[in-house]
């Protein structure tokens, strides 16, 4: 069964770092498990001399922010372009560039940058286990979106489809927005599996999928699991 595997880069790293956390910035440890977990979907469970045919692995992620910003409590000027996560990008898509069957689709970032709250700030705020006053500079992140991303897999899950390029598709996601795409594909007859790499998954989109199947290094938690359907 030719078998194409699409990757939500910015979902992937996401897991891969709460996975992996003492890896967080190897960008080539994080290349070489996206190529390895994506091989893995080509072996048939129960059946480790069959072997499906790859059509292609597809890699969705946008380039990092590159501005440069003034943090407004510092008043810094911040070079985006030298910070370590635009590092971590730039090397692991040239990684990805690297890899035998991969391509790569990048989208871009949103024109709108602002400065935002890092995670769980706001609601130190709201407690008043903080003040306002006693914000530094390093409470702040830029706040962007991605732009053409979660397009580039729709169009890339429908052309395959409708193209025949490949009898199944592997999505690693989790996001229930690729809903109407996976609908679509099982209407053109494809094999619609999702990996969201042991993490649960919203019942609307367990609803629209033929298979739960995660290839990557398991957690160790017994509290996580991927949901009721038994990986296909």
């Amino acid at each position: 069964m030719k078998t194409a595997i699409l990757i939500d880069g910015a979902y992937f790293i996401k897991r891969f770092r709460t996975l992996f956390p003492e890896h967080a910035a190897d960008a080539k440890r994080a290349a070489d498990l996206a190529f390895r977990c994506a091989l893995l979907h080509l072996r048939e469970r129960n059946k480790e001399k069959h072997i499906n045919a790859l059509y292609r692995i597809f890699f969705y992620d946008c380039p990092p922010l590159e501005k440069k910003m003034h943090n407004p409590i510092s008043k810094k000027c911040i070079d985006f372009a030298k910070s370590n996560e635009a590092v971590f990008r730039h090397a692991l898509h040239h990684e990805l560039r690297r890899k035998r069957k991969m391509a790569l689709r990048l989208g871009r970032i949103g024109p709108d940058v602002t400065w935002g709250f890092k995670p769980g700030i706001t609601e130190r705020l709201l407690k008043r286990e903080i003040t306002i006053e006693q914000l530094t500079e390093d409470n702040l992140i830029p706040n962007f979106r991605q732009k053409g991303v979660d397009m580039r897999i729709g169009l890339d899950i429908t052309s395959i489809a409708l193209k025949k390029q490949a009898e199944r598709i592997v999505l690693v996601s989790g996001d229930a927005d690729f809903v109407p795409a996976a609908k679509f594909a099982r209407r053109e007859g494809i094999d619609f599996i999702l990996d969201p790499m042991w993490q649960s998954i919203p019942d609307d989109l367990f609803e629209h999928i033929d298979g739960l199947h995660s290839t990557c290094p398991r957690p160790k938690k017994k509290s996580v699991n991927q949901g009721r359907m038994p990986n296909a």
